[in-house]
């Protein structure tokens, strides 16, 4: 079981905030940092001061000022941007890493994001669906074009003429792809088709359980022979004892019976428990999401108390 930590800058951070974490994260021998992909604060505690960040520019920002962990996101929204520029910086900040991305990529859901910053938003959630298919495709397949080839695509959203297909990424033949999401059809085909990762986001671990079981049951389906890793996200709200786990519930206005409920939250002990319960339904990742980007400490009781026991 890897651990990887997840953020939500748009709550309000800045870049120096995320630093801070990402270089903790390294420091203390997690997995990975990754972040969000959101231009508008969820919510209704405080404003999200100083105002979001944008995930690309962050990680590639990050990609210098890191060193070891992978970085990436849960998930890039494919309604923020054109497939052909995306393909362009996703590439580019994975050469600036020296290889260390990893691209998670969603549909795009928070209509009022997109309205908020003028963003055209899909009347309907298959045209979502269907713009985000045609994405992942484009995507893919600049990646794995030959150099000095070029690459022609005739979608219902998307036509691209004699593309180049440059640059290339550092890895290869292209940055592991994730995808995620609960959707009972179209979710587990597009991650049979495309991903290298599967993740389920903030569900209980029956929830998680059957979820994977339906995109094992697609990548049957496709008669895929490359191995598809499972993984899961759930919010962070862990302490020593419990007076320290109320306290970091109150800091990210939660209350800690429900974080028992839908989250990981506890003493370490518990921590390792329900994590030992994911992993029984399949998943080889968990992503923390630390919604208290102040609180490094935090990271470093995980790292001392709940890694070592993870085998």
């Amino acid at each position: 079981m890897r651990l990887r930590i997840f953020l939500e800058p748009q709550q309000g951070a800045t870049y120096e905030d995320q630093l801070a974490v990402a270089r903790a994260a390294e420091d203390l021998g997690f997995d990975a940092l990754f972040r969000s992909d959101h231009f508008l604060y969820m919510g209704d505690r405080g404003g999200g001061l100083p105002g979001p960040t944008d995930a690309w520019v962050t990680l590639a920002g990050l990609a210098r000022d890191t060193s070891r962990i992978r970085l990436g996101t849960l998930m890039t929204a494919a309604t923020f941007r054109y497939p052909g520029p995306l393909a362009v910086s996703v590439a580019q900040v994975d050469h600036m890493s020296g290889g260390r991305v990893e691209f998670g990529f969603g549909a795009g859901w928070f209509e009022e994001e997109h309205t908020a910053y003028g963003i055209p938003f899909p009347a309907t959630a298959r045209e979502r669906f269907d713009r985000y298919e045609e994405q992942l495709d484009i995507i893919t397949g600049l990646w794995r074009t030959p150099v000095g080839e070029t690459f022609r695509y005739e979608g219902k959203h998307y036509r691209l003429s004699e593309g180049p297909a440059l640059p290339k990424p550092k890895q290869e033949p292209r940055p592991p792809v994730l995808i995620g999401g609960t959707g009972p059809k179209r979710t587990p085909r597009l991650a049979a088709k495309y991903a290298d990762e599967y993740n389920v986001p903030f569900t209980s671990v029956e929830d998680t359980a059957a979820a994977f079981e339906r995109t094992r049951a697609a990548v049957r389906a496709a008669g895929r022979t490359t191995p598809m890793v499972y993984s899961a996200a759930q919010v962070l709200c862990a302490g020593k004892d419990e007076a320290e786990v109320a306290r970091r519930a109150g800091r990210i206005g939660r209350q800690v019976p429900e974080l028992r409920e839908n989250g990981l939250a506890g003493t370490p002990n518990e921590l390792v428990d329900k994590i030992g319960r994911f992993a029984e339904a399949g998943a080889e990742r968990m992503y923390l999401q630390m919604l208290d980007m102040s609180d490094l400490d935090h990271l470093e009781l995980v790292a001392s108390q709940v890694v070592p026991q993870l085998g």
